[in-house]
C-alpha cells in the first residue's frame, strides 16, 4: 500500500522551486499533447511562450492581459492569507463591469478626458457590493463563503445578460447584445498611442507595491494573516474575525470590480455578454503560482496571460481550440498541487498485510 506521511520539516527551498518545477512539467505534458494531436511541439511551445514576447506589440497585448489577473489576484492573496475563500472573484468582475459601464453610458460628447475616474471607482464600489452579499451572509448567518461567492457568479452572469439584452441594449447595434461605444472621455488613456496597453498597468505595479506594505508592513496585514494561519491565537490575541472577513472580502472584490472596470474602459470600450473572460477563476491559479505573494503575483499573472494569448494564437494558427488555453492551466494548477503535496508528504510504501497473519 501507498502511503502519504507527513514530512517532519518541509522544504523551504522546494517550496519556493515548486512553482517553477510545476512549469516545467507542465510544458512536457504539454509537449506530449502537442504531438498526440498531431501537431509540431516546437510550433505550438513557441505559440504559449515565444510569441507573446516577441515584440513590443506582442509585450504590449501581454500586459494588457496581465493586468487585470494581476488585481484580482492581489485581492484573492489577501483573502487566502486571511483563510476566507473567496471562489467567486469572476462574479466581483462582473459587476465591477456593469456599474463602470452604468456611470459611462451617462457619459456625453462634452464630457471631460477626466471621466475615466469615476467609471473605475464605479467598478471598484460594484466588486465591493457583491462581495459584501458574501460577507454579510457568512457573518450573520454562518454561510458557506465558497459556495455563497460562486453561485453569485451566475447570478452576475445572468444580470449581464439581462442588461445586454434588454434595457442596455443598443437601438443602434444591429441588434447584437451590447450597449452604446463609450465616449472617448470613459476610456482609460493609453500609455502608448499605436498599442492597446493603458494606465491600468501602471496602477496594477503601484497596487503590488501597496499590498506588499499591508501585508508585510502594517499591524492590520500582521492581524489578517495571523487570523488566516491560527485563528485560535488570533481570538486570544484579541484580534476581530469579523473585521478580518469584512476587510478581506471588500479588499477582494473591489480590486475584482477595479479590473472588470479597467476592462470595459479600455480595450472593450463597451458592455457585452463577452466579458467575463474566465479571468476571476484563473487568478485563483495565478495567487497559488505566486505563493500568495504580491512580487511572485507578478510573474505567475504573466505567465497565465501568456496561456491566454497562446490559446488564441492555436486557434487561429495551429487551427486547436482555444479551450487549450483551460488545458494548460488546469495542468499548472495539478502539477502545483502535486508537487506542494510531495513536499509536505513522503510517499511510503507499507506492505499490505495479510488477513489471518496474525493468528
Amino acid at each position: 500500500m501507498l502511503r502519504l506521511e507527513p514530512r517532519p520539516e518541509p522544504s523551504k527551498a522546494m517550496s519556493i522551486a515548486s512553482p517553477l518545477i510545476a512549469l516545467a512539467i507542465t510544458v512536457v505534458i504539454g509537449t506530449i499533447l502537442f504531438v498526440l494531436l498531431g501537431k509540431d511541439p516546437l510550433r505550438g511551445l513557441a505559440v504559449f511562450f515565444v510569441e507573446p514576447v516577441k515584440s513590443m506589440y506582442a509585450l504590449s497585448e501581454l500586459a494588457m492581459k496581465a493586468t487585470p489577473l494581476l488585481l484580482i489576484a492581489l485581492g484573492l492573496a489577501v483573502c487566502f492569507r486571511s483563510n476566507v475563500w473567496n471562489i467567486g472573484a469572476e462574479g466581483q468582475f462582473i459587476l465591477g463591469a456593469i456599474v463602470a459601464s452604468g456611470i459611462a453610458m451617462l457619459a456625453t460628447k462634452d464630457t471631460g478626458n477626466w471621466f475615466f475616474l469615476p467609471v473605475l471607482l464605479g467598478g471598484i464600489v460594484g466588486g465591493m457590493a457583491w462581495a459584501a452579499i458574501v460577507a454579510v451572509l457568512r457573518d450573520r448567518f454562518n454561510a458557506n463563503e465558497i459556495l455563497v461567492s460562486l453561485m453569485l457568479v451566475y447570478v452576475a452572469a445572468q444580470l449581464l445578460n439581462y442588461l445586454v439584452y434588454g434595457p442596455w441594449k443598443d437601438p443602434q447595434g444591429y441588434n447584437f447584445p451590447q450597449t452604446i461605444t463609450f465616449y472617448k472621455a470613459t476610456q482609460v488613456p493609453r500609455l502608448f498611442g499605436t498599442y492597446r496597453v493603458n494606465l491600468g498597468a501602471i496602477g496594477a505595479l503601484l497596487a503590488v507595491g501597496a499590498f506588499w506594505i499591508l501585508l508585510f508592513r502594517t499591524y492590520a496585514g500582521f492581524q489578517l494573516q495571523v487570523g488566516g494561519l491560527a485563528p485560535a491565537a488570533a481570538r486570544y490575541a484579541g484580534f476581530s474575525s469579523r473585521r478580518a472577513l469584512w476587510t478581506a472580502l471588500l479588499l477582494s472584490g473591489g480590486m475584482a470590480g477595479l479590473a472588470g472596470g479597467l476592462e470595459v474602459a479600455g480595450p472593450l470600450g463597451q458592455l457585452t455578454p463577452h466579458v467575463p473572460a474566465g479571468y476571476g477563476f484563473a487568478a485563483i491559479i495565478v495567487a497559488f503560482v505566486g505563493r500568495l505573494h504580491p512580487v511572485g503575483i507578478v510573474f505567475s499573472a504573466i505567465l497565465m496571460s501568456m496561456f491566454y494569448i497562446g490559446g488564441e494564437l492555436a486557434q487561429s494558427r495551429l487551427g486547436l481550440p482555444k479551450s487549450l488555453t483551460g488545458v494548460f492551466q488546469g495542468l499548472l494548477l495539478f502539477t502545483l498541487l502535486a508537487c506542494d503535496t510531495l513536499i509536505a508528504y513522503r510517499v511510503r510504501w507499507k506492505p499490505a498485510v495479510k488477513k489471518g497473519a496474525a493468528a
